[in-house]
């Protein structure tokens, strides 16, 4: 491995690191692939030094016999190096999409372990690139090394020893000029690495055109972005193809130097046969032989003159890959972790203070209590920190300072498992996964029984437009299910939520994307679905948390005010003001709502 770091001179160990994580672990059947390129090798090699066997038995013996035998060797020759080529390809393969195959996983694994800062941070479009293209490169990268290192250089050297051996005065000659190739290789690396990278950005942006493309097709439309999202992708897709043309001309370029010595090194060696045979009385199949040789050396020395160029153009892919594996995961379970223990779902927020990553405080010395069985709500103004305590509660993030507690315990001492078993989240945007209606419905509970599942959409009032569907359970809901209205995708996560039966609910938003209509019929389920469990609420229409038992005022990452709703309405705080604003926006701040309050 210190060879090859030295002779391609990759920085930071990328490739010794790549050959310990990925090539060591497949090394069985790179072992077997290299078995067959040896023998491979070999069988090249011997097609050449037959040659003069042929040439001498027909030409020169005129033996019919002897030619014989050695059309036989020929074939017995042609059908091992067949058989070798088929088995090294195989093996190779194995080898090469196992390491894709792993390299996808642990990328995955990377992303879906980390927190939501690290989620939020980064495009779709990079991420998606780096576990398909990145991955790829990695086996590229080694695929390429292990070719040309054995099978590519096995069959030089066979073919060298052939050459020498019929011919040590020609040989010699070649031997001089193929070494120059390597040279001229050398002044076109500079440019592979930029061009690659900028080529990596652009199939990002590909990506991420393709996305906005589909996912906001409606305001696609309705705004005619049609020439805008083409104009992007065409810039794009031009970006692309003029930087793959340029890996293309410096790949290429290896070709022409390498026609211009292999045509010296063979005229060189015609000039030089009126010698070997006429006067120092050589046999011509020993120069035909050492042509064979001196001919079929010509490909693979032309791979290993652009083995660097590709190597570099894929170290790209290599290094985001290795970006994503290395980035820290922050969010991580204790080490003695435990199960969180059963109890009614008592959570509590003891000075708990928060801020994203370098930026400003968002909660600053937080106490605030969710009751079991109650209902409580928080409001206030957006960017107060609501959302920001709901991720704290599911332990997206860890708290900068103080502690969460679930019945007392702390959360960052339990599992993930444990402590997200006894949650159920419906969110402002309903989220479904592709697959059938049950299938997303059966994500609350992958054990569930049929039974469960439509007693679930039941008390979701979600069964009776399931079963006016022409499938009904059995229903595609499309891509993140866009075959269902905005109502129907929530009353599924609803019934999602119901099938958990967990202890704790927290609902974000839950019904602020859906019309009048659709809200009051969901509320009606949620209601139900809250009941008897410890519920958090975020709203921003104070008319949806109306019937809370608890409100909480968030401003400023702080605790502004507490209580029920009908007491915080006989003062004039910041719910009543909120309320007034919201509710009563003509009756001015100082309305009096002695008669809502007692609502």
């Amino acid at each position: 491995m210190d060879l090859l770091q030295r002779l391609f001179k990759i920085e930071n160990g990328l490739l010794v690191r790549l050959f310990q994580d990925s090539f060591r672990k497949q090394f069985k059947w790179y072992a077997l692939a290299m078995v067959g390129m040896v023998v491979t090798a070999g069988m090249t090699a011997s097609t050449a030094y037959i040659m003069r066997e042929i040439v001498n038995g027909v030409v020169v013996d005129r033996d019919v016999l002897k030619t014989m035998g050695v059309a036989g060797a020929v074939a017995l020759i042609f059908v091992v190096k067949g058989a070798s080529t088929y088995l090294q390809t195989v093996f190779l393969s194995r080898a090469g999409n196992r390491i894709i195959a792993d390299n996808q996983r642990e990328v995955f694994d990377r992303i879906i372990r980390s927190d939501l800062t690290f989620i939020q941070s980064r495009a779709t479009s990079d991420l998606l690139l780096r576990v398909t293209h990145a991955a790829q490169a990695a086996r590229s990268v080694i695929d390429t090394i292990v070719l040309s290192f054995v099978r590519d250089s096995l069959t030089i050297v066979g073919l060298v020893i052939v050459m020498i051996i019929q011919q040590p005065l020609l040989s010699t000659v070649a031997l001089v000029l193929g070494p120059l190739a390597l040279v001229g290789t050398r002044l076109l690396i500079s440019r592979v690495r930029k061009i690659m990278e900028m080529e990596m950005a652009s199939l990002g942006e590909i990506i991420r055109v393709v996305q906005e493309a589909t996912t906001g097709f409606r305001i696609v439309k309705s705004y005619g972005l049609e020439p805008v999202l083409t104009r992007d992708m065409d810039r794009s897709i031009t970006a692309v193809e003029k930087r793959a043309n340029a890996i293309t001309r410096i790949e290429a370029a290896t070709s022409p130097m390498m026609e211009t010595l292999a045509g010296i090194a063979i005229a060189g060696a015609i000039a030089l046969s009126a010698i070997a045979v006429i006067q120092n009385g050589n046999t011509p199949g020993e120069l035909v032989s050492f042509m064979t040789a001196l001919l079929l050396t010509y490909e693979p020395a032309k791979r290993l003159a652009r083995m660097r160029v590709q190597i570099e153009a894929n170290m790209v892919g290599v290094r985001m890959l290795f970006e994503i594996l290395d980035h820290p995961i922050e969010l991580k379970e204790a080490p003695d972790a435990v199960d969180l223990p059963a109890g009614p779902g008592f959570i509590r927020l003891e000075k708990v203070g928060f801020a994203y990553r370098g930026g400003p405080a968002i909660l600053k010395d937080l106490d605030i209590s969710f009751e079991p069985g109650k209902v409580t709500a928080l409001v206030g103004p957006s960017g107060a920190g609501k959302s920001t305590i709901i991720n704290l509660v599911m332990r997206l993030y860890d708290p900068d300072s103080g502690r969460l507690t679930v019945d007392g315990h702390d959360i960052a001492k339990v599992t993930f498992k444990s402590l997200r078993r006894r949650i159920s989240y419906v969110g402002q945007d309903p989220f479904l996964f592709a697959g059938t209606i049950r299938h997303n419905i059966a994500l609350g509970d992958e054990a569930a029984s049929e039974e469960q599942i439509v007693e679930a959409a039941k008390a979701a009032s979600a069964h009776g437009f399931i079963m006016s569907l022409p499938n009904g359970y059995d229903t595609d809901v499309g891509e993140n299910g866009r075959n269902l209205s905005g109502g129907q995708k929530q009353r599924i996560t609803v019934a999602r939520a119901f099938l958990r039966n967990s202890e704790i609910l927290i609902l974000d938003e839950a019904t602020s994307s859906l019309d009048s209509e659709s809200e009051a019929g969901i509320r009606t389920a949620i209601e139900q679905l809250a009941h008897g469990r410890t519920t958090i609420t975020i709203a921003h229409r104070l008319s949806t948390v109306a019937r809370a038992d608890h409100i909480v005022v968030i401003e400023n990452g702080r605790v502004v005010e507490q209580g029920p709703p009908s007491e915080l309405l006989r003062t004039d705080g910041a719910y009543r003001r909120l309320y007034t604003y919201q509710l009563l926006p003509d009756a001015g701040p100082v309305a009096n709502l002695t008669g809502v309050a007692g609502t």
